[in-house]
Parts: C-alpha cells; structure tokens; sequence
C-alpha cells in the first residue's frame, strides 16, 4: 500500500513539474477547457437564475396555497387551446357565485376582469395601465397592501360605484404634488373616484406591478362590457388545500352539467402547478442548450489531447530512458494520464472561479438573479477532469507503446 500511494505521488509530482515546466503552452491548452467549463456554467446559472425569479415571482404575485380558476388552463399546447377556445364557456359572475357558494374548504375566492389603458387627469395621462375590475375580497387573495385610503367595499361591487383603487406609478405620475385621495381620473371617458392607494411592490418579469388600479368588477363590466371570461382566484383554510382544490373542480362540473366521462372545460391550476410547470420549462431549455455549451468543452478536449501528443513527442528520449531503467509499460501510460486529468481538472477550477465572477458581475450590473447549483460545480469538474482522461488516452498508450530502444536513439 506505501508502495502505491509513493508511486501515485511520484506520477502528480512528475505531472505537476512537467506543466509547471511549460506554464505559458499548459495555460493556453487549458484556455479551451476554461471558456468551455465557464459557457456550462454561467449558461445553467442564468437559466437556473431564472427559473428561481419566475417561481418566486408567482409565488410572490398570488400567494402561496392559490388556485386560479380560468377559462382554460396556461399549459396547454397551441391545439389544445383551439379545441378549448371551441369548446369551454367563457366563465361568468354566475359561475363565480356558484363555485364561492359550495367551497367550504376555501377561506376566500375573488374574480378579476383586466385589461391596459391610458389613465387621464387633466393634461397628465399614463399610458398602460392595467385596469384589474375585481370583487371587494380581492385584497385577501392577492399580496398587496393599501398605503392610503381603503380597498373597494361590498357596496362599491354592488351599486357599481366609479371609484377606484390606484397604484404607486399612477399617483407618482397624475398626483406628483398633491394628495390624491378624493380626486378623480379618468379612464375610457369614465371618471373615477380615488379611494384608494396601493403600498409600493416593485416588478416581475421587468413590469411595473404599480402601474395598475382596481375598480368594482360590475363597474368594469358597465364600462368594458360582459362578454370577456372572468378569472377566479382562491386560496384555502388552513391544512386543506387539496380539499378545496377538490370542491371547486366538482362545482364546476356540476355547474357546466358535466358527465362523468366528460374531461373539464375550464381550467384549474395551483400556483405549485404553475411553478412547477415553470421548472419543467427550464428543465426542457436546459436539455436543449447544454449540448450547445458543451462543444466548447469537446473543443477544449481536443486542444488537451494535441498538445499531450506534442509532450510525448518532446519526451520520447525521457519515455526510452525511464523504460530501459525498469519502468514498466503500465507506468509511463498512468504518467501521462495523470498529467492530462490534471489539466483537464485544473482547467475545470479555474473555469469554475471564472464563471463565479462573471455571474458576480452580471448580477452586479443587470440585477439578474444567477444560481450555481452544487451540481454545476461537481459536474464541471468532473466533466473536465473525464475530459482530460479521455483526451490524454491515446497520447498515454503511445507513450507507453515506445520501443526503449527506437526511443533512446531518437533525435533529441
């Protein structure tokens, strides 16, 4: 055992004099493994990054323990949608009414009509704006605080009052002086009374969550029309989320009057659903980028290769000189395999310190979430280091294949 591990010592340090002894060629060997590692990894951070700032995104937009009830669901393929836009009914108020009666698992559910246009108040104006008409239990669905005034009331739904509920952007922007509370806008030729304003939350996806408002679902409907399908959103009592899940599937069918063979003509997603369909699509753009990245690494193998064949060029007279004292055939070949998995190991960790800092700076200067996942890590390295071995086989086992004798006579 002293034997082996003396032996395995003797090969890396011969490994590491003969890289040392050509720094300036072993670096620039290593160049092809370093870019190729730090593509990988700065490729998969960004798309892992992303990924992470989607879910998160969701999770923080709806809640968590959240269903969304829809005319049909978000991940159907372009046909399926075709075939659903033909077949399920537009979701009404009465459908909304219907569900919210006969959950009682659910803590609260709320309806939500939208859509984008400009916001006016005398010569100021804000261009799209996003006009959510809801149910007064909106707020307790959704995430957001009121910094001033108040959320709309039952009673606001009910009369189909004009008033409205405004974000951060559009009091910043029509009310940059003076209290808006009180004051009107308006919004398609209807004046709108504010009662209302919503805390600040920032943005998703590079959109403003403040630029919108909130209005009485029945007033939007008196301004918009009724002929657009309502979305439903809802979330559970505590521990029973399936339950409701469950509930609202069944209402629903029963509602539209559906036969047990029937498949649902609506749709029905959780926010889990949702995030985890948001993975699988990062997982689908991961298994078709990484064969892209990874020819970059191929390259850096191939460069590894030629140059552990000019090594043994170089070294033939050292190769017959270290036979012809005793080394055997098995020797010379782990030599060189060892020096090739170490460039390819080396490069691998260089390449790894390089994508850290790349991805440092990307989040420094564009606010891009980047994710290095553990996997990343150990796979680089071990990828590069399967590189060097793969690279350095055939140079290892010409090495060892030297006659002794053909080797000492060669021209030195």
């Amino acid at each position: 055992m002293k034997n082996r591990g003396s032996l395995s010592g003797e090969m890396i340090r011969l490994a590491v004099v003969s890289i040392w002894a050509h720094k300036l060629r072993a670096f620039l060997t290593l160049l092809g493994v370093i870019i190729g590692v730090s593509s990988v990894v700065v490729v998969g951070a960004s798309i892992e990054g992303a990924e992470q700032y989607v879910v998160d995104s969701i999770s923080g937009a709806l809640g968590g323990d959240t269903f969304n009830l829809t005319r049909f669901a978000p991940n159907l393929d372009q046909e399926s949608v075709r075939r659903a836009q033909r077949r399920n009914p537009r979701l009404t108020i009465d459908d909304y009414e219907f569900v919210r009666g006969r959950c009682s698992a659910c803590d609260e559910i709320a309806a939500f009509l939208g859509t984008a246009q400009t916001v006016r108040r005398g010569a100021e104006e804000q261009r799209a704006v996003t006009i959510n008409g809801t149910t007064s239990n909106a707020i307790l669905v959704s995430t957001f605080d009121i910094a001033a005034g108040r959320f709309l009331t039952p009673d606001d739904v009910r009369r189909s009052h004009y008033v409205t509920v405004i974000g951060k952007d559009v009091e910043e922007e029509l009310f940059p002086s003076r209290d808006p509370m009180g004051q009107r806008v308006k919004v398609s030729g209807y004046n709108l009374t504010v009662v209302g304003v919503m805390a600040e939350q920032g943005s998703t996806f590079g959109q403003s969550l403040d630029n919108q408002m909130y209005i009485p679902i029945s007033t939007f409907q008196k301004i918009y029309g009724t002929r657009s399908s309502i979305n439903i959103r809802g979330n559970s009592l505590p521990g029973r989320f399936q339950e409701a899940m469950d509930e609202v599937r069944v209402a629903m069918r029963v509602r539209h009057k559906l036969s047990p063979r029937e498949d649902d003509d609506f749709g029905l997603i959780s926010t889990e659903e949702i995030n985890t369909l948001v993975q699988d699509v990062g997982g689908y753009v991961q298994l078709a980028v990484a064969p892209i990245t990874l020819i970059s690494l191929l390259i850096g193998g191939i460069v590894v290769m030629n140059i552990m064949l000019v090594s043994v060029t170089e070294r033939t007279f050292e190769i017959g000189l270290r036979k012809s004292l005793g080394a055997r055939k098995r020797d010379i070949l782990l030599q060189f395999l060892v020096e090739s998995i170490l460039l390819g190991s080396l490069g691998g960790l260089i390449g790894m310190l390089v994508s850290w800092q790349v991805t440092t700076l990307i989040e420094l200067i564009f606010e891009f979430p980047m994710e290095i996942s553990a996997f990343y890590v150990i796979s680089s390295i071990a990828v590069s280091g399967g590189i060097g071995l793969a690279a350095g086989l055939y140079p290892a086992f010409k090495a060892a294949s030297l006659d002794p004798i053909l080797a000492l006579s060669a021209d030195r």
